[in-house]
């Protein structure tokens, strides 16, 4: 490639827009106007989340779905229907979003941070097995942008120590591991389907399970702390309405049915991106292990070596940008360096001064690193024909071949004016 980068004058590698998300049309108009006709919007009345709720179990490997209304509460009621009491400790990783540890919190037991493999960005289970001490009760893996997580080895460490595992399952919809659905191996699996993800309503979540009991026990607190056998003004356990509406139920019934068709299409998008732009110096695309039987890719993530790669990775995300290619840095730093941790805000939760000490004691220095480098792109250009994926790697490749005239570009920026 010869031409000067967009972000220096030249041309840009690609001017039309990548696919709109979400992808909707006339079967989503038709559910969501005879649920709004039939005047039952609630998950009590109408059929929308229950079909909705037994077809996604199904196709993801499980008995059982409960919705919820959104991919945190699915977590925390899994934590609580699991157990979970004050000062329980429950692993998480740091190089997630914010809800995998808040949802702790907020089941008054203690988030204890493990960092993750620096190539898989998922849980270390390693650095796992090193971090479980008496007090822990449960693990919360992170399927991160799509790529199962190592769940042979967590799950043999979680039987070990008689641990409950809840499979963070928010990037991996349509995702599998050795053939095995994601959020089917694990003892709980959660999903979320707010606007950004491969599979959506807006805002809702859904709980995933084969264990008969623990499924009850997320279904009663989904729906304020009732039982099968109770009378309807009967409340068992600290709960609340967690109930997911017919609207989005509705929705999402229409939208399962494109999943699996754009799943195969964002696998093999992925793949080919991933073999195409390793070949760069310096790009990493997140390494896709040998029991990953299908890759989700919520996201498209990299860690680029700056060094070695020729340009700065600010420098190389605004050329991306300028030659039509929409990218982002992800997480600005890991969640054990959030101030919600670093300053305590825990409202009412872990009252124990020597607990709330501990979070800033807390060193993983794997995920700081994924943050000062990772590369995302978002999983709605991967739902287009091949050659879109052609188009983002001459991005990569004809910023590689003018790194030098970057790095110049970048030394005579201003300095960012400072604060204060």
């Amino acid at each position: 490639m010869s031409s000067f980068l967009a972000l220096l004058g030249g041309k840009p590698v690609r001017t039309q827009p990548f696919p709109d998300w979400p992808v909707w049309g006339p079967p989503e108009e038709r559910r969501l106007l005879r649920t709004l006709r039939s005047g039952k919007w609630g998950r009590l009345q109408g059929p929308e989340v229950e079909e909705f709720e037994q077809t996604f179990a199904t196709q993801h490997g499980c008995r059982h779905g409960i919705a919820v209304v959104n991919g945190t509460v699915s977590l925390r009621i899994g934590l609580l229907a699991a157990g979970i009491q004050a000062g329980d400790e429950v692993i998480v990783p740091p190089y997630t979003f914010l809800s995998t540890a808040s949802a702790v919190i907020e089941a008054n037991a203690i988030p204890v941070f493990v960092d993750v493999d620096p190539e898989t960005y998922n849980l270390d289970p390693q650095a796992v097995a090193a971090a479980i001490t008496p007090r822990t009760r449960a693990i919360i893996p992170v399927h991160f942008a799509g790529l199962p997580a190592d769940m042979t080895a967590l799950m043999a460490l979680a039987k070990k120590h008689n641990l409950t595992v809840i499979e963070d399952a928010a990037h991996a919809h349509g995702a599998s591991y050795k053939g095995q659905p994601a959020g089917s191996i694990g003892h709980l699996g959660s999903f979320s389907f707010q606007s950004s993800k491969n599979l959506t309503s807006g805002e809702g979540g859904l709980i995933t399970s084969n264990d008969d009991v623990l499924a009850a026990a997320c279904r009663s607190i989904q729906n304020c702390g009732r039982i099968p056998e109770g009378v309807w003004y009967e409340h068992h356990v600290i709960s609340a309405n967690y109930r997911l509406g017919e609207f989005q139920g509705a929705i999402l019934n229409c939208q399962l049915k494109r999943l699996e068709r754009q799943s195969i299409t964002r696998d093999r998008n992925g793949r080919y991106l991933a073999e195409r732009i390793s070949r760069l110096p310096g790009v990493r695309p997140q390494k896709r292990t040998a029991d990953c039987t299908r890759h989700s890719y919520h996201l498209f993530m990299l860690r680029l070596d700056s060094e070695a790669f020729g340009a700065p990775r600010a420098a190389v995300i605004q050329a991306l940008q300028a030659e039509g290619i929409p990218c982002s840095p992800g997480y600005g730093y890991p969640l054990h360096r959030q101030p919600l941790f670093r300053q305590q805000n825990f409202g009412p939760y872990l009252p124990d001064p020597a607990v709330r000490a501990r979070f800033n004691r807390v060193e993983c220095p794997q995920s700081d690193r994924i943050c000062q480098d990772s590369i995302w792109i978002e999983h709605s250009r991967f739902l287009g024909p091949k050659a879109d994926m052609i188009h983002i790697a001459e991005a990569f490749e004809k910023i590689h071949e003018h790194r030098e005239a970057l790095t110049l570009w970048t030394k005579k920026q201003p300095a960012p004016a400072k604060r204060g």
